[in-house]
């Protein structure tokens, strides 16, 4: 397929470039930029796709339509070769993980914090790698999940399969969720949801209705429901409305909810201010967002904007591929079942190296 082997031709020639497809669809989107240019957005009316870090006082990359080549085609999938590869410092991990942990829940039965998001960073050492393999590999196994491959010579190869919307903006309808609480994919007639889940859920719906309550005109919040998102499953809730243009703009609404209690915790500072003092490592883009930004849709020939939280991804270093996961941390949290929920996570994308 001509999508891929242009993709691979980018990355040699040191192109940037991002490639992606939307949720239950088959068609994949490209933006193969024409210049290695690192374009930090500040004006959120431009049209193109966005990448922006966990740290929201950092300025999102953008990849503008007017200076790159758009380029779309249908994708049926083949089977991808399974990639070896060989874990290290799980050990040490495991421990410095569980201390995080632990202080965590110090700091909230202390009622500094509600809630706070605790990840890692698990590094594999990789054989034989090919991102377009791996990338094909995402497209066929996450169909429901927002896939990407993003590129820049001057940052990084990045690739996920991202269960959770952040935001969806289109004349002046908006729709965003809160997904939060994790169990391992087996029957879906035998998932039950702990107090501790329930718990962790609800804090991230109230959030976002406390954050969005007096800035839009209505407001609709469904109950949640169980869905699943790779080998997992989660809770998520639905929330939608209309937006008030006089009392918020694009910028402002992706600021009153980025980071959410879902990647970050309650309160937000507060939350913030513990992960950057002691996760012991640079979340960089993990937790950020990502995702098309004022696009005119073909289908109602309006204004759009669908962003996704980046979850379930990696960063490829050389022959090494930096994984990402985390969990949410409450006063009923258990350290070890924290570090496994962890280790669940990470299959997600070791499922296709």
């Amino acid at each position: 397929m001509k999508i891929f082997s242009k993709i691979a031709a980018s990355y040699k020639e040191n192109k940037p470039f991002v490639v992606y497809r939307k949720p239950n669809t088959k068609e994949v989107l490209a933006l193969f930029s024409k210049n290695d240019s690192l374009f930090l957005l500040d004006d959120f009316s431009e049209s193109g796709f966005v990448f922006a870090p966990f740290d929201a006082k950092e300025k999102p990359i953008f990849f503008t339509f007017k200076e790159s080549d758009f380029f779309t085609e249908r994708v049926d999938f083949i089977e991808e070769p399974i990639l070896k590869y060989k874990i290290f410092e799980t050990e040490y991990q495991r421990e410095n993980h569980q201390k995080i942990v632990e202080k965590a829940i110090d700091e909230i039965k202390n009622e500094h914090l509600k809630k706070v998001v605790i990840s890692r960073k698990e590094t594999l050492q990789l054989q034989n790698f090919d991102f377009v393999s791996v990338f094909k590999k995402l497209l066929q196994n996450y169909q429901n999940a927002f896939v990407y491959v993003w590129f820049h010579p001057k940052v990084g190869l990045w690739l996920g399969a991202t269960p959770e919307t952040l935001l969806t903006v289109e004349n002046l309808r908006f729709e965003t969720m809160s997904l939060a609480g994790t169990q391992v994919a087996d029957n879906l007639a035998s998932v039950v949801w702990q107090q501790k889940e329930l718990e962790e859920q609800s804090l991230v719906t109230d959030f976002i209705e406390n954050q969005l309550k007096n800035t839009v005109e209505s407001l609709q919040i469904k109950n949640p429901e169980t869905v699943k998102a790779g080998n997992l499953y989660h809770l998520k809730t639905a929330i939608s409305g209309t937006l008030d243009p006089s009392k918020s703009t694009l910028k402002e609404l992706i600021k009153s909810l980025h980071p959410t209690p879902a990647v970050c915790g309650l309160p937000r500072n507060i939350a913030k201010k513990f992960i950057l003092e002691n996760e012991n490592y640079d979340r960089e883009f993990y937790t950020g967002f990502l995702g098309e930004m004022n696009v005119i849709s073909e289908e109602s020939n309006s204004n759009k904007t669908q962003l996704f939280v980046n979850l379930r991804c990696m960063k490829i270093e050389n022959n090494t591929a930096n994984l990402f996961v985390g969990g949410g941390i409450t006063k009923d949290s258990n350290p070890e079942k924290e570090w496994q929920e962890t280790v669940s996570k990470s299959k997600t994308m070791k499922l296709v190296l």
